[in-house]
């Protein structure tokens, strides 16, 4: 862009006059002061300068987190500094529907005469200089291995399930004189996140952000509703003003518990039987709270696998045809209803759509941190394994402390804590020990009221 026309973008993104100002300008013109990103954005949403490997963006929701990784890696294609690159997200999906197809997306972003081709079915991003850009899973870390690579984005870094997925990445990261990678999230204290902020010396570039600095380009509805929702609490901090933050003070489960060596795993062993679990929300719509679904097994060594988290926020019917599904799919012995919200709701939807599946309905006779301890004693001793990462479950295990009575119901950690406690707290599972912690727990409950 010549600096008579980037002197004019400036004024444009500067003051509402501006606006008179662009009306003047030739299509031309104006196609080159809407593509040049350095105009528009924000400092804090360009590369910062110096020989970094990655480029860490920790930054809250509404950020623009998406348009900047976009931006850099069109930058990158552009320059012909890029010709192989990675795009790893999540899940298959969250590449194709936000790093790609999404509205800050790479065809998004793209400029008309430089549009690259999408082939959906090849995972497969073709620009017109023929650099390529391929779109993978986080959930399947192995398809990284063999790939090289001169250029990555990966985004949501802090929901991803197998730490794998990034070993894989940075080994193939080797094409080229400069691989680089930048990765967008909103930050989590999770292993993989704290490993990178703490590499400061090896080429880690870290940029920080809150959904704030971007308040002009987001709906005011919007803002109104989360700052009413989420102001001054954890999830806020977090989601919102990118905070990283540590374990809850008096919380049953740690960061360091969930992420030692063996409590998360590849795969789990033969089923010795499979439950998924419900515990339903009591109201349905946008501001509901969810419904925990959580599928998990024990293995013959007597060891619990916590296999998926199925939790959202659904309407009955949906999230009843949701846990059906997962009882197919991995073949349970049964599913598990919390019966004391909802009465005999969540039997009588079950039911609804398969008469003959297998259902137990459970009451919860004590309180959320009494159900919770022994399982929290099985971690301790063990005996639970993920199998992956499940970020959203685990936020609310490390949130949660026995003396936690406010904020959102804790739906996906009271379905994990109905479904181990049907396969592992159980007579003749071994459950000795676990009776064991209960009666002192409510031993030592009772002597401090």
């Amino acid at each position: 862009m010549d600096d008579a026309t980037r002197s004019l973008a400036e004024r444009i993104a500067a003051s509402p006059a501006g606006i008179d100002a662009a009306r003047r300008l030739s299509e031309a013109q104006a196609r080159r002061v809407i593509e040049d990103w350095a105009s528009w954005a924000r400092p804090t949403q360009l590369a910062p300068a110096g020989a970094w490997r990655v480029w860490l963006m920790l930054a809250g929701r509404g950020f623009g987190k998406t348009r900047s990784g976009a931006e850099w890696v069109r930058a990158r294609v552009e320059m012909n500094l890029a010709r192989r690159v990675a795009l790893v997200a999540p899940t298959a999906a969250d590449a194709r529907n936000v790093m790609i197809e999404g509205e800050s997306g790479l065809l998004a972003v793209a400029p008309k005469l430089f549009r690259p081709l999408w082939e959906p079915s090849k995972r497969r991003v073709t620009w017109p200089n023929g650099a390529i850009a391929t779109a993978f899973s986080a959930d399947e870390p192995a398809r990284l291995r063999g790939p090289q690579h001169d250029a990555a984005w990966c985004d949501e870094l802090a929901a991803w399930r197998y730490d794998e997925a990034w070993d894989n990445l940075m080994l193939g990261l080797r094409l080229g004189s400069d691989p680089r990678c930048v990765v967008t999230t909103t930050p989590r204290p999770v292993r993989l996140v704290r490993r990178l902020m703490a590499a400061g010396e090896d080429g880690v570039a870290l940029t920080r952000g809150t959904t704030w600095e971007n308040a002009k380009n987001l709906a005011p509805d919007f803002l109104a509703a989360i700052v009413k929702r989420y102001e001054r609490t954890r999830l806020g901090r977090q989601e919102l003003n990118a905070e990283l933050l540590e374990d809850v003070p008096g919380a049953l489960w740690t960061r360091a518990l969930l992420e030692r060596e063996g409590t998360r795993v590849a795969g789990a062993p033969d089923a010795k039987r499979i439950v998924v679990a419900i515990d339903p929300a009591a109201t349905s719509g946008e501001d509901a709270d969810e419904t925990g679904i959580i599928v998990a097994q024990i293995a013959w060594d007597g060891h619990g696998y916590v296999l998926e988290d199925l939790s959202g926020r659904f309407a009955p019917h949906a999230w009843a045809a949701r846990a059906l599904h997962a009882y197919r799919r991995f073949g349970a012995d049964r599913i598990i209803g919390e019966a004391n919200n909802g009465g005999e709701m969540v039997e009588a939807t079950v039911r609804a759509l398969d008469p003959a599946a297998s259902f137990k309905a459970v009451r919860a006779s004590r309180g959320k941190a009494a159900r919770a301890e022994p399982i929290a004693a099985l971690y301790e001793q063990g005996r639970v394994h993920h199998v992956g990462a499940f970020p959203a479950l685990e936020d609310q295990m490390c949130g949660f402390s026995g003396a936690a009575a406010h904020g959102p119901s804790p739906d996906r950690l009271d379905a994990l804590v109905w479904a181990l406690s049907e396969l592992m707290l159980q007579p003749g599972e071994g459950s000795s020990i676990f009776e064991y912690y209960r009666r002192l727990y409510e031993k030592n409950r009772k002597d401090e009221s």
